[in-house]
């Protein structure tokens, strides 16, 4: 199913998603006490409760993958309270893109898993600001199949039964391609994992992160993306943020290019410990964070005056991006490896245009070649 969605910029207005009998539902957000009052799962019973959730879901870019009483029911559970974190992750992030946008509507697809769960794909193409916006819910669950199973033997010990095991995978994903090379690209995701092992034994961890590619370097912006993730990540621990600075530097390493794909954020996977209430409240805190981090970044550039030949580079370096998601990325692997994956919203993040050249090289001591040397040898940017 397909609508077309233009949050509003003042006000609550309406939208009509097809399919559902005429329903309707506000495009504005309730972020206020009660909403994380619900997704820390400390709300009030029954009735009270049932309408916050039902309050919350209002506020979604489309109707939960799980629905609002499911929803509710679980509300104490992590898979509810991390379905609605994401949720309100992806319309946090799609109002503030369509604010800058002039308004720019976004094709909202939600789609169903055969196996079981679905998704909330929301996408904007060829806006003013942004040339590729992506935001994307997805709530699965089911059996994974023995390639995805052997993805994730090669990270955790885990006890199949005839080589398979009962999971469920939820998260919010994006890239933001824009269409100024002076505007950097940001790429976000915050997810949780949940199987079941042959004995009944449950797994379960969290990983995600939210890194900058820009085009050209651009210093004042580099330290205030990585500050405001330091300050995400230094309210839980102040050993969090170097840890995965260096892990998103190691991850997003494209090795046949001897470059990073950007210049890194924070990174983290397998992440379950000291607990799931630390570690979500963590994950919460970082998913607060995206907006801030990037927002002012575009608004400071997004109408920066720029050469053809800037806009080739960025098309080479856009390149890399491509080469890194289909390489290497592990989620890309991971989804195409599970049965009834959605492909469109898995190829999401590649960007609408890219371009190789033969043995291409910048010239010594250009803008080109500073972004160069700060992808392969990553800098400090907080100290």
């Amino acid at each position: 199913q397909c609508s077309v969605h233009k949050p509003p910029e003042q006000g609550p207005q309406w939208r009509r998603r097809p399919g559902a009998g005429g329903a309707r539902f506000p495009s504005w957000s309730l972020t206020t006490q009660a909403t994380d009052g619900v997704i820390r799962g400390d709300s009030g019973p029954g009735a009270a409760a049932e309408e916050e959730v039902r309050r919350l879901c209002q506020g979604f870019m489309a109707p939960p993958v799980s629905g609002p009483q499911e929803l509710w029911r679980r509300r104490r559970d992590m898979r509810g309270r991390m379905e609605l974190l994401i949720m309100e992750t992806q319309a946090e992030v799609c109002r503030a893109l369509a604010a800058l946008d002039r308004g720019a509507a976004f094709a909202v697809n939600t789609w169903e898993r055969k196996e079981g769960g679905g998704g909330i794909s929301c996408v904007l193409q060829d806006g003013h600001i942004f040339e590729k916006a992506g935001v994307n819910v997805s709530v699965v669950f089911g059996n994974l199949s023995a390639e995805a199973v052997q993805q994730m033997k090669s990270r955790k010990t885990l006890k199949d039964k005839d080589g398979k095991l009962p999971f469920c995978a939820m998260g919010v994903s994006s890239v933001i391609h824009p269409k100024n090379p002076h505007v950097p690209t940001v790429h976000f995701n915050y997810r949780y994992f949940e199987i079941e092992e042959a004995d009944g034994t449950k797994q379960w961890w969290f990983g995600g992160g939210t890194d900058l590619t820009p085009t050209y370097l651009n210093k004042e912006d580099a330290v205030h993306f990585h500050k405001t993730l330091k300050e995400a990540c230094d309210k839980h621990d102040p050993k969090l943020y170097p840890k995965y600075k260096k892990w998103c530097d190691d991850y997003f390493y494209i090795k046949h290019r001897g470059e990073r794909r950007g210049i890194g954020g924070i990174f983290f996977d397998d992440l379950d410990s000291p607990s799931k209430e630390e570690v979500f409240q963590f994950v919460q805190s970082c998913a607060k964070a995206i907006v801030p981090c990037y927002i002012p970044i575009v608004k400071k550039h997004c109408h920066d005056p720029f050469t053809p030949e800037e806009k080739l580079w960025q098309q080479l370096r856009r390149g890399r991006y491509v080469e890194f998601n289909l390489v290497y990325d592990r989620g890309t692997k991971f989804g195409l490896a599970t049965p009834g994956s959605r492909i469109e919203s898995i190829l999401m993040s590649l960007p609408l245009t890219a371009r190789w050249e033969y043995m291409h090289t910048p010239p010594e001591n250009s803008r080109e070649a500073e972004i160069l040397e700060v992808l392969r040898n990553p800098k400090d940017w907080v100290h």
